[in-house]
């Protein structure tokens, strides 16, 4: 400003390129941060896709009358994990991943979805998966319990 109080053509130049670099940087790091949680996202539903199918594996490999559960979690919001032959299907928030299990051949397809606890265990040389029911069972003093 010069000094009866009027503001140079420079100045409003100079004002107007900074907000233009600022706002860049703010889209800049907004797409950063996007692109960061989407990662950590993917990354998430494939170690549940690992454990899942280190879990059949472990059951496949100890042969026959062998057991297991599996609890899958809750807290990284809904999935859906599709068992069928010898590969696992993750879906969640409208995508999709897939492992594979080698040496492993399911005869039926299974939907496992989160949240929710399981009984993998080989019977008849087959693989077979089985929701885990939850008891109620009932003290004597009229209390009761939830059995796993």
């Amino acid at each position: 400003m010069d000094e009866q109080g009027f503001i140079s053509a420079e100045y409003i130049f100079a004002l107007f390129m900074i907000f233009i670099i600022a706002c860049s940087l703010l889209f800049y790091s907004s797409s950063i941060i996007d692109a960061t949680v989407n990662i950590e996202n993917s990354i998430t539903h494939r170690l549940i896709l690992d454990e899942v199918s280190n879990v059949i594996s472990q059951v496949n490999s100890n042969g026959e009358g062998y057991s297991k559960y599996l609890k899958l979690p809750s807290d990284k919001g809904y999935f859906e994990i599709t068992v069928e032959k010898s590969r696992l299907i993750i879906e969640y928030d409208n995508k999709k991943g897939e492992s594979m299990i080698p040496l492993l051949n399911i005869d039926s397809k299974y939907k496992l979805i989160s949240g929710k606890k399981y009984l993998i265990s080989k019977n008849e040389g087959k693989i077979v998966i089985q929701w885990k029911i939850v008891e109620l069972k009932f003290l004597q003093n009229d209390c009761c319990y939830l059995v796993y």
